[in-house]
């Protein structure tokens, strides 16, 4: 990345700015943007014309379809929010820009705070295209207003967890592949709790494992809320763990990673 900077005396004032604009010049207006937003709605399109026209799906109720689009919306942005941040330092680095963004006028924390910053405009971009989703599908029942708004605050904060894991992870990755690879492989990890039986859940131990992965904790909470129409108050305790992980990781994505990220094996070439 080519990074044009202003006047000497709002360089490093205006670090996390500068360098968050040119990310999200290099993600949009290079088409990567375009086109991961293309593909998420062809995918929010199947899944909403399935729930409401396929005969196999009709046990699913409005909620039931409003539940399912958020829950798929909230997991797809978060992902691509996680590689976009897993491709941030790493990638920089096998592409032997890192060194000139290093060198230029900025602080380290401007460099991924500006970085985190594009890898969540994802995640935006997967919240806008699902609102026009949602509303076809909960219109019905009354139930729009609080499925955008909720889908809003839950996939945000898993967003932000999961792009501070990516960030993390590539700051210390030894490759961009291994970045990409770990990344998804820890994604993968997390989500295992959902596939447990039903009955596993129930018990104390699989409650637990639920309310401490802030991916199982954060979609629990959103299936109370719409399915079962819950009140926001009553079910509260199950964002603690979303919200206690998208604070740590976050100022440790911005303050270690940023006192961390060098050029690695390139400073001794």
């Amino acid at each position: 990345m080519e990074l044009a900077v202003p006047t000497p005396p709002t360089r490093r004032a205006r670090g996390w700015a500068i360098v968050g604009e040119q990310e999200l010049r290099d993600l949009w207006l290079g088409g990567r943007g375009m086109l991961l937003g293309v593909a998420f709605s062809l995918l929010l399109s199947i899944i909403a014309y399935l729930t409401a026209t396929n005969q196999a799906l009709n046990f699913l109720e409005q909620r039931e379809a409003v539940n399912l689009t958020l829950q798929v919306a909230i997991a797809v942005g978060s992902l691509l929010a996680l590689l976009a941040a897993a491709d941030a330092v790493s990638g920089e680095r096998e592409r032997s820009t890192l060194e000139s963004l290093l060198l230029a006028p900025v602080s380290r924390l401007g460099i991924t705070s500006g970085k985190l910053i594009a890898a969540l405009s994802l995640w935006a971009a997967a919240f806008v295209i699902t609102v026009p989703y949602v509303w076809f599908l909960g219109r019905g029942v009354g139930l729009v207003g609080k499925a955008v708004l909720l889908g809003l605050v839950v996939g945000t904060l898993l967003a932000v967890f999961l792009a501070s894991v990516g960030m993390l992870i590539s700051v210390f990755a030894s490759s961009n592949r291994v970045s990409l690879s770990v990344s998804l492989f820890l994604l993968l990890a997390i989500f295992t709790p959902t596939q447990l039986p039903s009955s596993a859940q129930k018990g104390w131990a699989g409650e637990f494992l639920l309310r401490v992965n802030p991916l199982t904790a954060g979609e629990h909470y959103v299936g109370k809320i719409v399915v079962n129409d819950h009140s926001w108050s009553e079910d509260a305790s199950w964002l603690i763990s979303p919200l206690v992980a998208a604070a740590v990781f976050f100022f440790l994505a911005a303050f270690v990673g940023a006192r961390y990220m060098q050029l690695g094996r390139r400073a001794s070439e």
